[in-house]
């Protein structure tokens, strides 16, 4: 008898690419075990389509082929398979945590996906090791806790609060902390050698614990009030601190509990202004979607410690690729008897980004015990967190009372930020549009081909010859591509000579290209493909330069248009030079082209710059020009370090002093002074 959860011969044999791949398919999906586990999906190039996960593999992987899913996206997705990998967990929770790993490292084409390599910054107190004064000779900054920002990996040794969605939130708290609890933000080694107080002092921003000011016990009262607070119990700490200015006042300390009346004041102005938190949710996330125009937009709120930190949108990708989960019945069907199978409600499309985004956000980041949502979440991903995380998690999708006002304000947050995104991407498409037009690149084609258009352009920069750098930047897909951008260090050119610079360039970065076709459409391995067009910032005279590389390379000359300065240098006056004799473009200051233009040629600059710099500071710092200049070895490099302090003082020092370091003669220091100047 067939084995029941085999997948008919037919239907694969109406999907695999060849009878190889239809042998293997079958042979693949037969041997699969009913384990929990993780699957993944490859065309016949060898690139993953899909990743998920199965509470049993065999049932799972098997629905794919088990039904006609033609006209579909999933259908088109099996349509493309030409083999299956799978990895057996022990659990659903570790097949939750694998699966989301292997989204984020592969970014298969039908997984809706969140691209986000930044951690969360954290503000951080640091803890305290008490150290006698004698063994020291005076105060430490370890003996008094410092609040600084922080972003990496947390460990035991200091206090973490937070984690906050952007930077700006981490540093009005630590404002915070020095207004009302006047906490340090100095480094240790500041600390350390401070004799007097600093500005911060002065204007009652710190309470001065360097130079003796406030006692041990007094700072470390403040450090648990700021730690309390941020924790969420501020009203306990306005009582206390409430109870310590009456205690003052009948003490006739009145300086004292005018002090501490400040700090209650700056307190409720907090508190104030955080008016829709409220203390029995200190620590939640809002969640809200909204989709539209083919893109979508995640909008998370936090809430830690009761007060309101600010919001941070995300942008999926794949989301119109993405394969729904409720076409596949495989994860659902393993939980139903196999006699009474009963159809599941459909999800909707921001019910599946949703998921996708928790499952995806909560793997590295610590989740809090409370979200609110916009849309139901998955009840089965929801206990599967919990279980990893060793925190009940839950989720209301229909909040009340100030639940309701976080939901809405970070729903209407999520539709600025969509508008936003979608106005931003229609304005580029429009200029790509433009330029295509303005150039003939593409004769009225649709706007689909346009997403192909690739641009790259060419700049160089030099301070007086010293440090010549070359960039390039690629415009692609209607944006720039930064992960494409390249940085050509220029040698062997007479210093301050941009035409053998730009000559060096292009042939380092086209000799490749021109051993292949010269189809726009053609990729080269290490390389990448022809652009579209050529963009060199400069005019008659680079433009002549790129034709001559190019006319000995083979390639079209037609490609290459160098963006002119206009009259006086003006922005918007530029005009376009063509190296194969076409007349000048004056495109006009209103022009979307013109923008587009500008964009890429501003990027390919302030590239080039950044690299250049970085370069000259590295030579100049470094001491690597010393090593550059005959009869300058290791040991006299070391002396004149050591004497001047560094390339800086040996630069400013003139040929007597450099005489006086051991070793080095009169015309040895002559050439060292010639060399640096």
């Amino acid at each position: 008898m067939p084995d029941p959860d085999s997948p008919p011969a037919g239907l694969l044999s109406d999907i695999a690419h060849t009878a190889t791949e239809l042998a293997q398919l079958q042979s693949d999906v037969l041997s699969l075990p009913a384990l929990p586990g993780v699957y993944r999906y490859f065309d016949a190039a060898g690139q993953v389509l899909y990743v998920g996960k199965a509470i049993n593999l065999k049932k799972r992987v098997s629905s794919y082929f088990q039904k006609n899913h033609a006209g579909t996206r999933i259908g088109h997705m099996v349509g493309q398979i030409a083999r299956l990998e799978t990895t057996v967990v022990r659990s659903e929770a570790e097949a939750l945590l694998l699966e989301n790993n292997l989204i984020k490292t592969l970014s298969p084409k039908y997984n809706i996906l969140f691209r986000d390599d930044k951690s969360y910054p954290y503000l951080k107190i640091t803890a305290i090791h008490a150290v006698p004064s004698s063994d020291t000779g005076g105060l430490t900054g370890t003996q008094f806790a410092r609040v600084a920002y922080y972003r990496g990996a947390v460990d035991k040794k200091h206090h973490y609060f937070g984690p906050y969605p952007n930077v700006w939130a981490v540093k009005e708290a630590i404002l915070l902390m020095q207004k009302v609890f006047l906490l340090r933000t100095c480094e240790d080694s500041v600390f350390a050698n401070r004799t007097r107080p600093c500005l911060l002092y002065q204007i009652k921003r710190c309470s001065g614990p360097c130079v003796g000011h406030i006692s041990q016990a007094a700072y470390a009262r403040d450090v648990a009030d700021a730690k309390r607070f941020l924790n969420g119990d501020a009203d306990g700490v306005i009582a206390e601190l409430e109870a310590r200015m009456m205690a003052h006042a009948q003490q006739l300390a009145f300086e004292q509990a005018a002090l501490l009346r400040n700090q209650i004041a700056a307190l409720s102005n907090v508190l104030q202004r955080q008016s829709i938190d409220h203390a029995s949710d200190r620590d939640v996330d809002i969640l809200a979607v909204k989709v539209q125009g083919g893109r979508a937009c995640v909008v998370l709120a936090m809430v830690r410690g009761g007060r309101h930190l600010g919001d941070r949108p995300y942008y999926p990708v794949h989301v119109l690729e993405s394969v729904s989960l409720a076409e596949d019945p495989g994860p659902d069907a393993d939980s139903l008897p196999d006699a009474a199978p009963a159809p599941l409600p459909v999800p909707s499309l921001e019910a599946r980004i949703l998921n996708a985004f928790v499952a995806q956000h909560y793997l590295n980041v610590p989740a809090p015990p409370s979200l609110i949502t916009g849309v139901c979440m998955d009840a089965g991903l929801l206990q599967t967190l919990s279980q990893q995380t060793g925190t009940r998690i839950s989720a209301t999708h229909q909040p009340r009372e100030h639940g309701r006002v976080w939901l809405q304000m970070a729903q209407t947050n999520a539709d600025v930020q969509l508008a936003r995104l979608l106005a931003e991407e229609g304005s580029q498409q429009a200029r790509t549009r433009a330029l295509a037009d303005a150039l003939g690149l593409t004769d009225g084609a649709s706007l689909a081909s346009l997403d192909a258009l690739r641009v790259e352009c060419f700049d160089i920069s030099h301070t007086g010859g010293e440090s010549t750098q070359a960039s390039c930047v690629v415009f692609h897909h209607h944006k720039m591509q930064n992960a494409e951008y390249r940085r050509y260090k220029v040698t062997d050119i007479t210093p301050g000579d941009d035409y053998a610079a730009m000559r060096q360039v292009l042939q380092r970065r086209y000799s490749k290209l021109s051993q292949t076709p010269t189809d726009a459409n053609t990729d080269t391995p290490g390389m990448g493909r022809l652009p579209n067009l050529v963009l060199i910032d400069g005019g008659k005279g680079q433009v002549s330069v790129a034709r001559e590389v190019f006319v000995q390379l083979g390639l079209d000359v037609s490609l290459i248009v160098g963006v002119e300065k206009g009259e006086g240098r003006r922005i918007g006056l530029e005009e376009l030079v063509f190296a194969d004799g076409r007349a000048k473009v004056a495109l006009g200051k209103d022009s979307a082209a013109l923008m587009l233009v500008a964009q890429i040629r501003d990027e390919a600059h302030r590239f080039a710059i950044t690299g250049m710099r970085a370069a000259r500071a590295r030579v100049r710092m470094s001491g690597g020009k010393l090593e550059d200049i005959a009869g300058i070895g290791p040991k006299r490099r070391a002396r004149l370090l050591q004497r001047f302090g560094g390339v800086r003082g040996v630069a400013a020092a003139c040929v007597d002093d450099l005489v006086t370091v051991d070793g080095i003669s009169h015309d040895l220091a002559e050439a060292i002074y010639r060399a640096l100047h």
